[in-house]
């Protein structure tokens, strides 16, 4: 999907916390690309604590959990689907 540097276009975190966000970017991808793949494109995925949104999605596309202390929040505004 994504290949290449990454480029960081703002911030204001320490250097080892980038490296931290950096280096953890590839598991959300991977999540992304699983769903990409299986249901195609278009995917979105939140992940955190204390966070609240507002979106639009198409039906049958969307789900929010918790796990541990973290909520989830997967869905895609672009795509339907069903099974």
């Amino acid at each position: 999907m994504l290949e290449g540097k990454a480029v960081i276009e703002d911030t204001d975190m320490p250097l080892k916390m980038q490296a931290r966000a950096l280096a953890s970017a590839s598991r959300a991808l991977d999540l992304l690309k699983e769903f990409d793949k299986m249901y195609g494109g278009g995917w979105q995925c939140v992940v955190g604590t204390n966070f609240s949104c507002f979106i639009t999605h198409f039906k049958g596309t969307f789900i929010y959990f918790v796990l541990g202390t973290l909520n989830f929040l997967i869905f895609n505004p672009t795509h339907s689907f069903s099974c």
